[in-house]
């Protein structure tokens, strides 16, 4: 019992410095939604299912690393680029949009076009979140900082594109146009896809000119996400 306490003390530090950042930034892109304060539950449960993508995420990358592993030589860069963009980036983005879609799209609660940022990117910090428990409680906490600064911030960034798209996308569909629903849905999709192949070919390559792009490429996409969270609270439009 003297040897438990000080390793749950430990235990609880280690959650608390991954899980804080994707806290902090919640708590930021929930503040900008002026109009309609969403439900408590419906937020919560948009953070489980992130985890719940981030769990099918790792089955599903295993699975396309063993078929790209028998295509393509480890040891190549095109492996690199192919493994950032068609396999991580394509399932990671994927599981969170199918899970955004099935918790929230028929949701009562999404009645206003940045409902959809909103709910994207709790989901996408859901996922975060879980993903840096891994890191950390894997690695120490000499990872935390980075990953607050990089990783997790990331994920929010490729959320806010996926999510004013899926708020389009509503609304297209709610205006009976199926058709700009879809292009607006494939259009958030492929957006999250490109900007997380990107960053994670950048930062998985490690040369240096892939290291100075990575990060002219975090710097200018975090000034443009926090412009276009701005506009899209501030041109917020009812769906209905």
């Amino acid at each position: 019992m003297f040897f438990i306490a000080p390793a749950m003390y430990i235990l609880a530090i280690y959650v608390l410095a991954a899980v804080l950042p994707a806290v902090f930034l919640m708590r930021y892109i929930y503040r900008q939604d002026q109009i309609e304060p969403e439900p408590p539950g419906l937020l919560i449960g948009l953070i489980f299912s992130g985890v719940a993508a981030a769990l099918c995420s790792i089955v599903l990358e295993m699975l396309a690393e063993g078929v790209l592993n028998l295509l393509v030589d480890p040891g190549s860069p095109i492996y690199t680029i192919l493994l950032a963009f068609l396999v991580v980036a394509v399932v990671e983005e994927g599981t969170k949009l199918f899970f955004l879609k099935r918790r929230s799209w028929y949701s009562p609660a999404f009645n206003y076009r940045f409902d959809g940022v909103v709910y994207a990117v709790f989901v996408s910090l859901g996922f975060a979140a879980f993903e840096n428990i891994k890191y950390v409680l894997s690695y120490g906490l000499s990872v935390a900082v980075p990953r607050a600064l990089l990783a997790v911030p990331g994920h929010m960034g490729f959320a806010v594109f996926m999510g004013a798209f899926y708020g389009r996308a509503r609304l297209r569909f709610n205006q009976g146009d199926e058709t700009g629903g879809a292009v607006n849905m494939a259009a958030g999709y492929l957006s999250a896809v490109f900007l997380h192949g990107f960053y994670d070919t950048c930062a998985m390559l490690g040369t240096p000119a892939a290291t100075a792009v990575f990060v002219v490429f975090v710097v200018v996409m975090y000034i443009v996400v926090i412009r276009l969270i701005r506009r899209e609270s501030l041109e917020d439009q009812p769906l209905y």
